[in-house]
């Protein structure tokens, strides 16, 4: 399995997720400049956060029109895993990959600290290996990631089980509606939260809760492959 992590003027976790993936689940991974023109050889696709060309405009705005993104969207139709965190996933609705709209964090502060989610949906190629409804600790750090969408977006997100993550009861740190952290395409191939689980891989970092979302990703490629799955 291959992975490509992309890289924006501004990007500042493409290598956190580089790292992530090397040291959570041994496979290929590349850098991928943000002026590609071809992804057809990764499987995975990882939308870092950051700060894409400053944040001008609003973010990910600027970000969306990059020829990369006209590929990610041609990969992710195919059915290849995308997922987005933190500006990516401002990105990915910025590119209308995914509903909604982040917007500025309801206190109209930066938040940077562990955050405790559940696990709604484990049925994702990116949360197979979690428990449904079980809270994992990922830590956030953004200004705006304040999830919006309109009533019925959301009520096609709930009732379509596409909301991925929710933050704990009581613990929403940005005022996102529903207590929304993360969600998915209608097919689940693409996935994009605020939460940062490369950050998350070992406990010497706080927590070690990130590191199924990578495994995660391997088990599903190989059950789609047909390959054995490690133990």
């Amino acid at each position: 399995m291959k992975f490509a992590v992309l890289v924006f003027p501004g990007s500042n976790c493409d290598i956190d997720l580089y790292k992530a993936v090397e040291d959570t689940v041994g496979q290929p991974v590349d850098y991928v400049w943000h002026t590609a023109t071809d992804l057809s050889v990764y499987d995975c696709i990882l939308v870092p956060g950051g700060f894409s060309y400053g944040d001008y405009l609003r973010c990910g705005a600027i970000a969306q029109f990059t020829s990369v993104m006209a590929e990610v969207r041609k990969a992710a139709e195919a059915g290849k895993y995308v997922l987005g965190i933190c500006n990516g996933f401002q990105i990915l609705t910025e590119a209308g990959l995914l509903p909604g709209a982040l917007l500025r964090n309801s206190n109209l502060k930066f938040r940077c600290h562990p955050a405790l989610l559940e696990v709604v949906n484990n049925e994702t190629p990116f949360t197979n290996q979690y428990a449904k409804g079980e809270i994992i600790d990922i830590p956030i750090a953004h200004g705006e990631g304040n999830y919006y969408c309109d009533e019925k977006t959301l009520a096609e997100l709930e009732a379509n089980n596409r909301v991925v993550f929710r933050y704990k009861a009581g613990a929403n740190p940005n005022g996102s509606v529903n207590d929304i952290a993360g969600i998915c395409n209608e097919q689940g191939n693409v996935v994009g939260m605020m939460p940062h689980p490369e950050r998350a891989v070992d406990q010497l970092l706080g927590s070690e809760d990130g590191k199924r979302m990578f495994t995660s990703i391997l088990n599903a490629w190989r059950e789609q492959h047909g390959a054995a799955v490690n133990g």
